[in-house]
């Protein structure tokens, strides 16, 4: 029975099956911060490992980031503003679905420091491949007076540098320095490690990890010619420094004046023609657009932005290039006649108003007619003869009064007598 058994076990030597069973966990594992925010975890093998295993190690930082290599050690970029453990263990093969050790852990503790005094929305952009701008807001207990410190490190610098030019727009502060391209190919997979704090020490240090390959904004092309050519526009232009065309997105706009756009033509890499080379780094470039009317007047303004061939992002534009116009003007004569014309106008409209104002006033608002001159129109006769009437009444009654003293008075006579 030990001989099968022998022979099995050689038989899998022999075609390269690692045993199964569980290694010891690995031993000494230390943590250390190298730069701004290298973290360095080293371990030593396992103690009484077998000695038919070709260890491997299984390293798990985060919940995502598992690696399993032969090196016993590990080194990450890391934002230090949180808790960070990384996780160990041993095992004979590179496969992940084999047991491992018992994983050994080992953390470095976040800054010290009130988490709400930090600076917050640290951000940096690489402009055209020669400066970084980061730009922060103060913490939610930081005093608006608070002198800032930023720091920062990347692999083409021998030790940790500090920004000199801080300055503050609004609520935001910023500071710039130099950050050229070296002509290595591997400099755009490397990162720029960024640490603000306080010159005092009072505030709780905040860490930023950028990516060279992402966060980059070139600046605006230059538009070298404009022509008219087979019923469209010629359109000349130079790419700005430290890039390539082929890494580089384009957009034109034709504007039919300031304030409309007559279209924004996004140029595609195959559809413009290189012309020639200036010190192989800055190119000029040309575009057909078809459509264009020399016998209309354009402005026209491009930009530019980096493309996912050679970086990791493509959402930060470059400004607007200086507009250049091309085509047939309009006549001043024209405008001037205008301003001239108008006021005139409005003038002799005025005095005409003013002239039949009056006549305007009675077609729109009629006199509303009297009903005593309607009812005395329509009853006058009666009325007059009624006033006759009315006389002769008078007459009559004052001759009856007379006609009857009289009589009283001869009456009195004859009674005397």
């Amino acid at each position: 029975m030990e001989l099968p058994a022998r022979l099995c076990g050689l038989w899998a030597l022999l075609l390269g099956v690692a045993p199964t069973e569980t290694q010891p966990p690995v031993t000494n594992l230390s943590v250390s911060v190298e730069n701004l925010c290298t973290v360095i975890w080293t371990w030593n093998p396992p103690e009484g490992a077998s000695p038919n295993c070709t260890l491997r190690y299984f390293s798990q930082f985060g919940d995502k980031q598992k690696k399993i290599a032969p090196e016993t050690r590990r080194s990450e970029e890391v934002p230090l503003n949180e808790k960070i453990c990384l996780q160990v263990g041993s095992q004979c093969s590179t496969n992940e679905s084999e047991k491992h050790s018992v994983l050994v852990e080992k953390c470095i503790s976040p800054p010290e420091g009130d988490p709400d005094s930090a600076v917050t929305d640290l951000q940096c952009i690489w402009h055209n491949l020669s400066y970084m701008t980061c730009t922060w807001l103060p913490g939610n207990t930081t005093s608006p007076d608070t002198n800032y410190a930023l720091y920062y490190w990347h692999s083409s610098l021998g030790k940790i540098l500090q920004c000199e030019n801080i300055s503050r727009e609004g609520d935001y502060s910023g500071c710039s320095f130099d950050l050229t391209k070296v002509k290595d190919s591997s400099f755009e997979h490397h990162s720029v490690q960024v640490m603000v704090k306080d010159s005092a020490g009072k505030i709780r240090p905040s860490f930023n990890i950028v990516p060279l390959a992402s966060h980059v904004k070139p600046d605006p092309p230059h538009i070298k010619n404009l022509s008219f050519k087979n019923d469209g526009l010629y359109v000349q232009w130079k790419n700005p420094q430290n890039f390539k065309s082929r890494c580089l997105s384009y957009e034109i706009e034709v504007n039919k004046s300031q304030t409309e756009t007559h279209g924004l033509f996004c140029v595609e890499e195959d559809k413009f023609e290189i012309l020639e080379f200036e010190k192989n780094i800055e190119v000029i470039c040309s575009m057909f657009i078809p459509g264009i009317r020399p016998d209309t007047f354009y402005t026209v303004r491009m930009r530019v932005k980096t493309n996912r061939l050679c970086f990791e992002d493509d959402k930060l534009w470059s400004d607007w290039s200086q507009a250049l116009n091309i085509g047939e003007k309009p006549n001043p004569m024209f405008y001037v006649t205008m301003l001239l014309l108008i006021p005139v106008i409005v003038a002799g409209a005025i005095i005409v108003l003013l002239l039949y104002l009056k006549r305007l006033k009675i077609i729109i608002f009629p006199p509303i007619p009297d009903p005593g001159k309607i009812f005395k129109g329509m009853f006058g006769d009666q009325n007059d003869d009624t006033l006759h009437w009315k006389k002769y009444d008078i007459y009559e009654k004052q001759c009856k009064e007379e006609t009857d003293s009289v009589v009283l008075i001869e009456n009195l006579k004859k009674a005397c007598q």
